[in-house]
């Protein structure tokens, strides 16, 4: 009997890669993480299975680091528009540089596929009268963030060969529990605020538009860009959602409720009316990838996920505001206490 395919993930430890990790070896998969450790300790629930770890900076990677890797499937990033916008100069050397490094050593390693997260930041701010697609719709990166991953998926296609695919998925924003868990991140937000204080805040005025998709959506989009042939996904970029995927803050808020009874929803209004909203169409992944992508949760499903979490958890309002789930917070933490320094290097 051969070896299971071994997967080395990036990011391992954040709050999508700590339920991959656990989602690829349910599948048989060989894991091996690749985490800097920023998170590490932002720890609510039960991790999994454990696997390899090669604690590392991602822009420190070794062509050692992967020997025996059949695919990568790289996580790791500055992971939303306010981190990005903390250092843009360091958002492009871990977003973009050490992203091509790290394909261009996969590449000369002999591993086979390179699976990228991307981003539907990239489109910015849209016209929603029609919902985005993949290739035609107008890109207009308004943040760090958004052009460091659109520049990578640009960089990282040109990197392609018959023998090395690159794929790249563009998730909605995701919701879902998760061990490392963040409530910086839209329906996690309301759902959480909305458990531990019976308030449902929305900081715009409820109309922007927020493509979303559930965490185990999200992990089943990635495994596809391994099983898929390699014919159909090679060079192409994948909007990760649902079937109807696209709903207004407001909408949102509105499950929110539901996943709480007796919330209140209020608008503070502080953002206006908040200039990032776009529709995405999820036609090209439900379509192409259907054999292999099958989505399974909504949002009331993925609400009530997250209800049984919290109270699994004794989830607190210290919880929902605090650094364990707040990941900008939890870096600032790292920084004021002398444990990183500005470059988000380790001292």
């Amino acid at each position: 009997m051969s070896a299971p395919a071994r997967i080395l993930v990036t990011g391992c430890n954040g709050y999508i890669g700590s339920v991959l990790t656990t989602v690829l070896q349910e599948r048989g998969y060989g894991v091996v993480g690749l985490d800097t450790g920023y998170y590490a300790d932002c720890v609510l629930g039960d991790l999994g299975p454990s696997y390899p770890l090669i604690k590392k900076d991602v822009r420190d990677v070794t062509r050692n680091d992967l020997r025996d890797v059949s695919a990568v499937i790289h996580l790791a990033a500055l992971s939303n528009d306010p981190l990005g916008e903390l250092s843009p100069g360091l958002t492009e050397d871990i977003n973009l540089e050490a992203s091509i490094r790290l394909a261009t050593l996969a590449r000369a390693a002999g591993v086979g596929r390179f699976v990228y997260a991307s981003s539907q930041s990239m489109y910015g701010v849209a016209n929603t009268s029609a919902e985005l697609d993949e290739d035609n719709s107008e890109k207009n990166p308004i943040t760090a963030y958004a052009r460091t991953k659109w520049s990578a998926e640009l960089a990282l296609k040109e990197l392609a060969t018959g023998e090395f695919t690159v794929t790249c998925f563009r998730p909605s924003t995701v919701f879902g529990a998760s061990p490392r868990l963040r409530c910086d991140i839209v329906f996690n937000s309301l759902v959480a605020c909305a458990y531990t204080t019976g308030r449902i805040e929305i900081k715009s005025d409820g109309t922007p538009w927020r493509p979303v998709v559930h965490v185990r959506d999200v992990c089943s989009a990635f495994i596809a860009g391994l099983e898929a042939p390699a014919a159909l996904i090679g060079g192409r970029s994948y909007n990760v959602g649902i079937a109807n995927g696209n709903f207004s803050v407001r909408e949102l808020a509105e499950a929110a409720g539901r996943s709480v009874p007796g919330s209140v929803i209020t608008y503070t209004g502080e953002h206006g009316s908040d200039a990032r909203t776009y529709r995405v169409s999820f036609a090209r992944i439900l379509n192409e990838l259907g054999e292999w992508y099958r989505p399974a949760w909504t949002l009331d499903r993925g609400g009530a996920e997250l209800v049984d979490y919290f109270r699994e958890t004794k989830f607190t309002e210290a919880d929902f505001r605090g650094r364990k789930t707040n990941r900008l917070a939890q870096l600032k933490h790292l920084s004021d206490g002398g444990q990183i320094d500005s470059q988000l290097r380790w001292l």
